[in-house]
């Protein structure tokens, strides 16, 4: 009689069951928002959550020294805890803090400057002023740069899910200006009517990647950028024609090639399409003058409050002379040219230096002169040549600035050295350097450019020892 018993299948590997949520109490928040619990070996990292908030937690991935969660339910929350102002708040990537109170959001952004400061024993007792908090923490984004999908014919607009390559469709964005809002959702429409090959991430097949627009809230116009893995004319031509049809706000399209397989935006090489070439804009006391992929900051309102107060803390007059490192498109230099002082701006990016000489010529500022070049290699050559300033403004990357420009700088000792960071850690650094060259910090100031995010814009004026050099 044959057995009734099924054999078991000692080759096969069943499924591990789902493991239970997690009930954990969050210690911390991390340089990107995320609340963090300290394990051993490693760390937790849950997004949506807030320091002291007892929660459940999924989950999803594991790593040699960190986990990732998803955050189920909060059984304790945090006073500092608010209702978001976006249903995608909790797995869109582009408001980590938004489920954090303003109020709450401007300390936490004041702390992170002072915990900066106190790694070095001499920056320890220096005040740090309240931040700036911004007017609008909503709809401030004059800049976007949105990924592109299309799946089951549907297409998608907006950022990828944290640590995948889903694009999550932001819908009516609360933290975009109201004209990108307007211009994604012609471009979703436009994809899906026109059949456009959109870009696979996965397959690495698809022409059209990303939609990146740049406003100017003064003038309410928009320059559209399509990036696209190959040159196109006809499918993007059509598809640029309907865009400004619908949203004649629409003054210039251009096309980016970017053949790459990365996650970078911007290609090489970038055409203009039909319009403008360029996008007009006013900032503070000065028009600008912004190509399609030159960088230039997303929060105008706090933009503004950067450059009128930097030039009020450089009290430049007709004969000083000023040097703007790291100048962008010359917003800060032309500021404080208003002076009828001598500024010069330096900038390695040629796209920015062209649209800063634009500039100086519209704003009538014949005093204001750019250089391209590494700051690196241009500080020292100034320095050589004995090319005095009484102010110089510092404005570098999130990385801060290369020893060679500090040294050149000191060589070039100006009375002030005033300081736009936006990094508090390479910030403290930098500071620690320059207290221990002859530099006394007279104020800082923190500035809340992004607000929803953990990022914070720091000012900081310096003025030189009376003893020093």
């Amino acid at each position: 009689m044959a057995s009734t018993h099924k054999k078991t299948d000692k080759r096969s590997n069943p499924r591990k069951p789902p493991q239970p949520p997690l009930e954990i109490t969050i210690e911390s928040l991390n340089g990107d928002g995320i609340g963090v619990v300290r394990e051993q070996g490693g760390e937790l990292w849950v997004p949506g959550t807030l320091p002291g908030e007892l929660v459940r937690v999924k989950i999803l991935r594991e790593g040699l020294r960190s986990r990732v969660g998803e955050l189920v339910k909060v059984v304790r929350r945090s006073q500092q805890r608010t209702t978001p102002a976006c249903a995608l708040a909790g797995s869109c990537p582009g408001c980590p803090l938004m489920h954090m109170g303003y109020y709450h959001q401007a300390q936490h952004k004041q702390q992170q400057v002072k915990d900066a400061l106190q790694l070095y024993p001499e920056l320890k007792t220096i005040p740090v002023a309240a931040v700036h908090k911004a007017e609008n923490p909503l709809g401030y984004r004059t800049t976007a740069k949105l990924a592109l999908a299309k799946i089951g014919g549907k297409a998608m607009v907006g950022l990828y899910k944290r640590g995948t390559h889903e694009v999550i469709d932001i819908g009516d964005c609360p933290q975009h200006h109201p004209l990108i809002n307007a211009i994604a959702q012609a471009v979703r429409e436009e994809i899906e009517k026109q059949d456009v090959y959109v870009y696979n991430s996965v397959t690495k097949r698809g022409l059209l990647r990303y939609l990146a627009v740049r406003v100017s809230p003064r003038f309410n116009k928009a320059l559209v950028t399509f990036v696209t893995s190959e040159r196109n004319y006809r499918e993007i031509t059509h598809l640029a024609k309907w865009l400004r049809k619908k949203v004649p706000e629409v003054i210039g399209v251009h096309q980016n090639i970017n053949p790459s397989i990365g996650t970078v935006v911007f290609g090489p090489t970038t055409v203009k399409v039909l319009g403008a070439s360029d996008l007009i804009d006013q900032v503070g006391e000065v028009s600008l003058r912004l190509s399609p992929s030159s960088f230039f900051q997303v929060n105008h309102e706090q933009a503004r409050f950067i450059y009128t107060t930097i030039a009020e803390w450089a009290e430049l007059r007709p004969g000083m002379h000023a040097l703007d490192i790291y100048c962008g498109v010359g917003g800060i230099a032309m500021h404080m040219a208003r002076s009828g002082a001598q500024v010069t701006g330096i900038e390695i990016n040629p796209e920015a230096i062209s649209n800063a000489k634009a500039a100086a010529i519209l704003n009538h500022l014949p005093n204001c002169s750019f250089v391209v070049g590494d700051a690196k290699d241009v500080m020292p050559q100034l320095a050589s040549a004995a090319h005095r300033a009484d102010v110089a403004v510092i404005n570098p990357p999130r990385s801060g600035c290369d020893n060679a420009v500090l040294d050149a700088l000191l060589n070039v000792q100006p009375q002030q050295i005033l300081y736009v960071s936006c990094n508090p850690h390479s910030l403290a650094r930098d500071l620690h350097y320059l207290s221990k060259n002859g530099y006394r910090i007279k104020t800082i100031q923190p500035v809340d450019m992004f607000p929803q995010t953990p990022h914070v814009e720091t000012l900081v004026r310096l003025v030189r020892n009376q003893t020093a050099g």
